[in-house]
Order: C-alpha cells, then structure tokens, then sequence
C-alpha cells in the first residue's frame, strides 16, 4: 500500500537533505524519537510501533526513510521537484500490505499527518488543499 501527502514550497533538494538529518529527527517527525547517537546514516529509534533501526539515505529529489526490522517493511520519502507535485514538498510512504487493520491505516494517516506538521513548523511553507 501507498500513502501521500503533499506540500507547498519554495525549497530545494539540497535544503530538505541538509534539515532532514538523524541529528534532527524532530524535523520529520514528533512519533519517532532516537535511543541512542545516530552512526552515519543509521539510528536505533523508539516509535509507538516499537523499537527499529531508522535508515537514512539520500535519494534524487531529496531523502528515504527506512524501518528495518518492520514486519510492514514501512518506508517513505520526502522529495521535491518531482510528480506527483514538481513545485511541492512530496511524503510517499509505502508498506508491504494489501489489506491493513482499521488501527494500522489509522496509525500511518496520524504519523503521516505528523510529519506534515514537524515539516510545517521546520519550514516556512504552506499545505496545499
């Protein structure tokens, strides 16, 4: 399954790979938060799902986002100068699902929306309708 979200902007790739850092995860997110010193692009955080090692990587248009050990292989991306929303800041989240718990989908749209919040409040820009 995949899940969107899409923001206005006036940033670029470089911008959203320097902010979204291991360092700063409060930038992405206020559900995740790190349990110990991120080493390189890899950082052992705490969520309401449990326990998982975060991966960071930087990708084209801007960063990926990984849960490793998640049984739903969970990962998103936050990009930008792409489609679906070239002139947009754009959250893609996928998980390895088909059909999902009325909790779970519940879960993803609240850490979805949260992410569109941290980023809202990290940067000065505006959600498109």
């Amino acid at each position: 399954m995949e899940f969107f979200r899409t923001i206005d902007h006036s940033f670029t790739q470089e911008q959203l790979t320097e902010m979204l850092v291991l360092g700063n995860l409060e930038s992405v997110s206020s559900q995740i938060f790190p349990i110990a010193e991120p080493q390189n692009n890899q950082v052992e955080i705490g969520s309401f799902w449990g326990e998982f090692s975060l991966f960071r990587n930087e990708i084209k248009g801007g960063v990926r986002f990984a849960l490793m050990e998640c049984p739903n292989a969970l990962a998103w991306t936050i990009t930008t100068g792409y489609e679906p929303s070239p002139e947009g800041i754009v959250i893609h989240l996928t998980i390895n699902r088909q059909v999902i718990s009325q909790e779970f989908l519940e879960e993803i749209e609240e850490f979805l929306d949260d992410q569109v919040e941290c980023l809202l409040k990290s940067f000065p820009i505006q959600v498109k309708e």
